[in-house]
């Protein structure tokens, strides 16, 4: 895939988008990619809520809240399964660099904004999932400087441990 180049967060979304390698490494040596990848995070937030527009929310705020926490939950939960649990010597990271390509792996669920729109909306939302998934491997991938198969691993055992929290604290509440 070609590089889509640039550092404006249009750019970057779009290479994120086109699972652009260049793309997610330039955005993991940007330190001020940060709020770019924040503002991808929370607009992903809106086109889901729009999507979902025949669904009962909890309203625009908490959504937006709870997708921000989503977002740093799981980073820190790859970036903790990435360099403990499952590290190789050539692992290397920091919080900040996977949470700016795991922020940016969530461009393609933008298209979740079609979600409303019947039959082909969910069909839309799912592909966008699919995308968003192998987004999030190359994010992984990139972020951590590991192997495909290993990146595959730390972020399925992230979203494992994500899962289970959320059913304890669902339990709880």
């Amino acid at each position: 895939m070609q590089a889509t180049g640039g550092n404006s967060l249009v750019q970057r979304m779009i290479g994120a988008a086109r699972l652009d390698v260049p793309t997610y490494e330039q955005i993991e040596h940007d330190e001020k990619a940060t709020p770019q990848a924040a503002i991808v995070v929370v607009l992903v937030a809106i086109a889901s809520g729009i999507g979902g527009a025949g669904d009962e929310t909890s309203g625009i705020i908490a959504g937006l809240l709870s997708a921000l926490i989503g977002w740093v939950v799981i980073a820190a939960l790859v970036y903790f399964v990435g360099t403990r649990l499952l590290a190789t010597t050539t692992t290397s990271a920091t919080l900040g660099e996977v949470a700016r390509t795991v922020g940016f792996s969530y461009t393609a669920n933008l298209l979740a904004i079609f979600g409303f729109i019947p039959v082909i909306g969910p069909i839309i939302a799912l592909v966008a999932g699919i995308l968003a998934t192998v987004a999030l491997f190359i994010a992984v991938r990139q972020s951590l400087d590991i192997s495909t198969g290993r990146a595959i691993a730390v972020a399925l055992v992230a979203l494992l441990i994500r899962i289970i929290i959320a059913a304890i604290l669902f339990a709880i509440f």
